[in-house]
């Protein structure tokens, strides 16, 4: 009470004093001094800071100055000084919410750059009872949604994006919900359905139902249009009710193949006969399995010529077009089209709807053509992303010395450097006694054994010593084809020291072998291998195939898969292109198609224990 009565004499008679002097003389402005340190933003160096903080005349002044001297040392790069200037407040820290949220948020900025980014989140706890400013508010949700990222969390990441959306004008709210959009368009509708039973957060409950809503009803616009209706009226004020996403608009206006009459344009005589027909019969049997008695499916031989073919098909009437298989035959049909759209007005032939059965490279296709193919770039493309994914940082490529190892290594590598910034290590293995040595120096045994052979020489034979293998990558993934697997994966197994944790193993479906025996598949152990779904969980499909063609390879049944799944998917091609989020769960993979028109297939993946290939 003393300290208070004579507080505010001091301050009266400064407030008299003033008013006294300034009627006698007429003094310059004074510079007011600013009571209250803003904690918003640090313009000044860290040290400005510290000198700041020495001349404090309140602790909470103090802690202010202090706290911003770690702001600036952060932005600086700093890290060192900035977690000594968070250390020398903790222990007396004022117990503001404002300052104790700004301590926790420098200390986990600190942490992203220092630690780990769980124990930066583990900082990033704020009490619900706080009620800061918007702005904190923002820089929490903010960096809580950058570490759900770096730790490839989606939904935890989308769900503190809905949280900062509160916080922001309508404008920015609006960018941030585009944000979220995208983050939930990748993930199955499986996961979305589960989560979106959490009742916590309306908001993000909200677009997780809207973006289950627009995977699982995508297929038939009239559906999805009635299921939006209801979303939105039981949502009204949700900013996707507001505002439905652009792609969804368009999904929502897209409309979907219904053909009568398709055609199907493939090699059914000459060299390429075999191959096309695994392909017929798999667009056969999907047809069967679901038959139709209006529409009717014609094949027409493109050997004796991809455009001849197509325009058979043309003549007899033909709506949607799928194939030609061949790429060369892609190719052909696709300069003839575009010749033909360069035409005059009166020349000019209408684009029939056409699902191709390759890729052809720089595709400028119309918005009516789609490609399909069973691409090894992409199998490489989609490895990349899984080791990423299994939090892979240090990869080792194994491939082949031909055009497809080559061009599968190049592939992943460029998918790689997109998701991490960083190359991966590429070994190119020759067949033969040449694999051995590659694999040994890829693994740095070689260097190992020369340098125990030095210290030989030196010291003597009689010096024990074993090879060491290099410790400084995380994983191996072989682009092998299935006869050298079962060589390149011993001598891995061999080189690897018994000083070093063996490192996990990844392959490519053209690696898995034809046997179905325990003894050969036992050889495999921990081998971690992508495929189709299909071939990777036997069901009755397969046991039937299996029955009807006992001789057909696993590439075969591939091509057979790809059939079936290329006229399952005409009626699904419209609404996919129109909304990239859209996923079918295929008998080849989970597909989606690029605004090119490319599917783009993610496989399953499997591994080999006790002997025995299993989904995981």
């Amino acid at each position: 009470m003393l300290k208070s009565l004579n507080t505010t004499k001091f301050i009266s008679i400064a407030i008299l004093s003033t008013v006294l002097f300034g009627c006698a003389t007429q003094m310059a402005p004074v510079k007011e001094r600013q009571s209250q340190v803003s904690l918003v933003t640090a313009t000044l160096s860290g040290s400005q800071y510290l000198a700041d903080a020495a001349q404090a005349t309140s602790s909470e002044q103090r802690d202010r100055l202090m706290l911003l001297a770690a702001h600036a040392f952060i932005n600086q790069g700093d890290t060192a000084n900035a977690t000594n200037a968070l250390a020398s407040i903790k222990g007396s820290l004022t117990q503001k919410p404002e300052l104790v949220a700004e301590h926790k948020y420098l200390t986990a900025r600190v942490l992203e750059l220092t630690s780990t980014f769980d124990d930066a989140l583990a900082q990033l706890n704020y009490p619900s009872q706080w009620r800061l400013a918007d702005w904190q508010m923002v820089s929490y949700y903010k960096l809580k949604a950058r570490l759900y990222q770096l730790t490839k969390q989606p939904i935890e990441q989308a769900r503190q994006l809905s949280l900062l959306s509160k916080h922001l004008p309508a404008s920015e709210a609006n960018e941030v919900s585009d944000q979220i959009w995208r983050i939930l368009q990748p993930l199955h509708e499986q996961t979305l359905l589960s989560f979106s039973q959490d009742t916590s957060n309306p908001i993000f409950q909200g677009w997780l139902q809207l973006a289950y809503i627009a995977k699982h009803y995508a297929i038939d616009p009239q559906i999805l249009v009635q299921h939006l209706g209801n979303w939105q009226h039981d949502n009204p004020r949700h900013p996707g009710a507001i505002k439905l996403p652009t792609d969804l608009e368009r999904a929502i206006n897209a409309k979907p193949y219904k053909p009568k009459n398709i055609a199907v344009l493939l090699p059914l005589t000459g060299p390429r006969a075999a191959i096309a027909n695994t392909v017929k019969q798999g667009i056969i049997s999907s047809y069967f399995a679901n038959p139709d008695d209006s529409v009717s499916v014609n094949f027409y031989d493109s050997a004796i010529g991809a455009d001849i073919a197509y325009q058979q098909a043309v003549d007899a009437g033909a709506e949607f077009i799928i194939g030609p298989l061949l790429q060369s035959e892609v190719e052909t049909l696709l300069q003839a089209q575009q010749s033909s759209s360069s035409a005059t007005s009166d020349d000019k032939k209408p684009i029939i709807p056409q699902l191709f059965l390759n890729n052809v490279d720089n595709i400028t296709a119309d918005q009516d053509q789609f490609f399909f193919a069973l691409s090894p770039i992409d199998e490489a493309i989609d490895a990349a992303q899984k080791l990423f994914d299994d939090g892979i940082t240090a990869p080792l490529l194994l491939a082949s010395n031909d055009s497809i190892g080559q061009r599968m290594a190049e592939s992943f590598n460029q998918k790689w450097q997109s998701l991490t910034q960083q190359a991966a290590e590429v070994h190119f293995y020759n067949s033969g006694d040449e694999m051995k040595v590659t694999v040994q120096k890829s693994l740095g045994v070689i260097d190992s054994k020369e340098r125990i052979a030095r210290i030989k020489a030196l010291l003597g034979s009689k010096v024990e010593a074993d090879f060491r293998s290099r410790r400084d990558i995380d994983a191996i993934y072989m682009i092998a084809n299935n006869q050298d697997l079962p060589l390149l994966k011993p001598f891995i197994d061999v080189n690897f020291s018994v000083f070093a944790e063996p490192v996990p193993l990844y392959t490519t479906s053209r690696s898995r072998i034809e046997s179905n025996s325990r003894a050969s598949a036992q050889e495999l152990n921990n081998l971690t291998i992508s495929d189709i779904p299909w071939l990777l969980q036997p069901n009755s499909e397969t046991a039937e195939v299996e029955q009807l063609w006992p001789t057909w390879s696993n590439s075969q049944k591939r091509l057979y898969i790809m059939g079936y799944d290329a006229l399952e998917l005409v009626s699904k091609l419209a609404q996919m292109r129109a909304l990239p989020g859209y996923q079918y769960s295929g008998r080849s993979g989970l597909l989606s198609a690029s605004p090119n028109g490319t599917i783009n297939r993610q496989l399953s993946w499997g591994r080999y224990q006790r002997g025995n290939l299993r989904p995981i």
